[in-house]
């Protein structure tokens, strides 16, 4: 058992980097499908994003009615990714003037998954 608990060789930290959005009041229901549609389309661009999950509340009540989910391989990729010029982009034309307030969560994933292949 003691080679057990060794980490393997290409290990690395796996980031899940989930976003809460509240939408600014005048955005309809066909904007909330555009937001998606875009983050989907202009996202899966950048190499450092392994996948992406996006949506909208079921439950009317709940405070934060959209959100963005990314899966990466390390915090270093994550921080490629902030400043990749897509993400910059896609910020500025479709997350700030659609948006209020957001709420960003970040969790570690177990490394020994591989989220390509789930």
């Amino acid at each position: 058992m003691h080679g057990s608990f060794e980490p393997p060789i290409s290990f690395s930290l796996m980031v899940h980097h989930v976003v809460l959005y509240k939408l600014k009041p005048e955005v309809t229901p066909a904007r909330v499908e555009a937001m998606m549609m875009n983050a989907r389309m202009q996202l899966l661009k950048i190499p450092e994003v392994l996948s992406i999950k996006c949506g909208k509340r079921i439950d009317p009540e709940l405070p934060w009615p959209f959100f963005i989910a990314i899966d990466f391989e390390s915090m270093d990729k994550y921080a490629i990714f902030r400043e990749d010029s897509i993400f910059v982009k896609f910020t500025e034309e479709v997350i700030k003037p659609n948006t209020e307030d957001s709420l960003v969560l970040d969790f570690e994933m177990d490394p020994g998954k591989d989220v390509r292949f789930s």
